[in-house]
């Protein structure tokens, strides 16, 4: 059953096209990731189903029933934001159940409710402290209390974990996603960060400039994406990109160096321009059955400890690769590099497509 329907949606900021023909279909239950760079929409798209932004044109169903000129009060979903938001005045207990106070719920239903949701949270212990005495963590549980206990249809987060260190987001990540697993709730997260929406999203919908790039679960974007700027955002360090032309026989050369030839046995036009794409895990020192190898020199080497990635110029290119330990190579070192052919992408250079 689908919860939330996005159809042919507009918007427009006088001659500025925010979102373009957006068209999204999520299931109930379901955990949507939306992402992009800065500016791509994804924040306006999600002002726009939480009733704060109007469209310019085309549909919104929420269980079904279109909400558009609907108030948000009456959309009934509730909203995370980037900043926690919180009353500083009232403690954890009163801003969690402030919404249902302004609606005058029965006190037991007000009481039961936000006791469940603090537990839920690990915040039953702190229910009369005041925001200043909390930790940033601990402000975004609250926040999100304050959202559980309305028990909305849809859950809607705006990057709210973009105010922490590293190390909490990590935790916090698997919080809310431990959360929805719990609630069973229709939840939308909007993240500029593509670990974030690989990691937590069982649906993610790549955006940039106001357009829907693609959308699918976290691994086809990883495995298929439908075009090089998919392929670049999906994946931590991004793809490698190289200009090509292609050969006869499947055969690709690469710019600027005509002695780097790659065999990929698909049929491509003889001299149709390329983007041959190869992601920094898929490059690899030791060979499989059936590789394609592709010599390259070391320019530098970086290492995390459990990873090293090596920046090594391939046909004039400066190209990534990780690798899992730490190599036994030098700057300056040439090397021969592998990588299984059906690990190789390949665009078209004018659409950007993938072929």
């Amino acid at each position: 059953m689908l919860q939330i329907e996005i159809d042919h949606l507009n918007k427009h900021y006088g001659g500025f096209h925010a979102l373009r023909d957006v068209n999204i279909a999520i299931k109930q239950g379901s955990f949507v990731a939306l992402v992009g760079p800065s500016g791509c929409g994804k924040s306006t798209l999600l002002r726009t189903l939480a009733g704060l932004e109007k469209t310019s044109s085309g549909d919104v169903r929420i269980a079904g029933q279109s909400v558009i000129g609907k108030p948000p009060r009456e959309r009934d979903v509730a909203m995370v934001f980037q900043s926690y938001a919180l009353y500083p005045h009232m403690d954890v207990e009163h801003n969690m159940n402030y919404s249902m106070r302004l609606k005058r719920r029965p006190k037991d239903e007000i009481i039961e409710r936000t006791r469940a949701a603090a537990e839920t949270l690990g915040l039953g212990n702190l229910l009369g402290r005041l925001p200043k005495a909390l930790s940033g963590g601990q402000r975004q549980r609250v926040a999100m209390g304050r959202a559980i206990v309305r028990n909305p249809k849809v859950f809607l987060f705006d990057e709210p974990l973009s105010n922490l260190d590293a190390a909490l987001r990590v935790h916090m990540r698997s919080e809310i996603r431990k959360l929805h697993e719990r609630l069973k709730a229709t939840s939308v997260y909007v993240t500029h960060d593509q670990v974030e929406a690989m990691t937590m999203a069982d649906h993610v919908v790549v955006m940039r400039a106001g357009v829907v790039e693609q959308q699918a679960s976290p691994l086809d974007l990883y495995d298929r994406p439908a075009n090089k700027f998919v392929a670049g955002f999906i994946g931590s360090p991004a793809m490698n990109f190289l200009p090509a032309t292609a050969a006869s026989n499947g055969v690709v050369v690469l710019d600027s160096d005509g002695a780097q030839r790659i065999e990929l046995k698909r049929g491509f036009n003889s001299g149709l321009k390329l983007w041959v794409g190869m992601r920094p895990e898929h490059l690899s020192w030791k060979p499989g059955s059936n590789d394609i190898a592709i010599d390259a020199t070391v320019t530098s080497i970086e290492s995390t400890g459990s990873m090293t990635f090596v920046l090594v110029e391939l046909a004039g290119q400066p190209v990534v690769v990780a690798h899992s330990g730490r190599p036994e190579t030098n700057k300056g070192d040439n090397l021969r590099l592998y990588i299984a052919a059906e690990n190789v992408h390949i665009f078209d250079r004018d659409t950007e497509l993938t072929l």
